[in-house]
């Protein structure tokens, strides 16, 4: 029984860590309509990316240096049963 209980708090906290594993990763990959501006009138490619910011300038009437998004990225590792 004793072993059982110890197994059962492994698993517990496995899976209470494992939760706050998750990491978070940025992407510019998004529509244009979700870019928040990151720069100013007539920013560079160069100082846009130096502030860690996205850069484009193919999609008029939105911003060109813009804050990337922030994704979720869960942990490899899965407990399966």
């Amino acid at each position: 029984m004793e072993h059982k209980v110890i197994c059962a708090l492994v698993l517990v906290s496995m899976l209470a860590f494992s939760t706050l594993v998750e990491t978070q990763s940025e992407t510019c990959a998004m529509a244009p309509r979700e870019r928040k501006n990151c720069g100013f009138p007539g920013v560079t490619a160069a100082q846009c990316t130096s502030k860690g910011c996205c850069f484009d300038d193919t999609v008029p009437g939105f911003p060109w240096c813009f804050t990337p998004k922030t994704i979720d990225v869960p942990s490899e590792d899965e407990c399966e049963f």
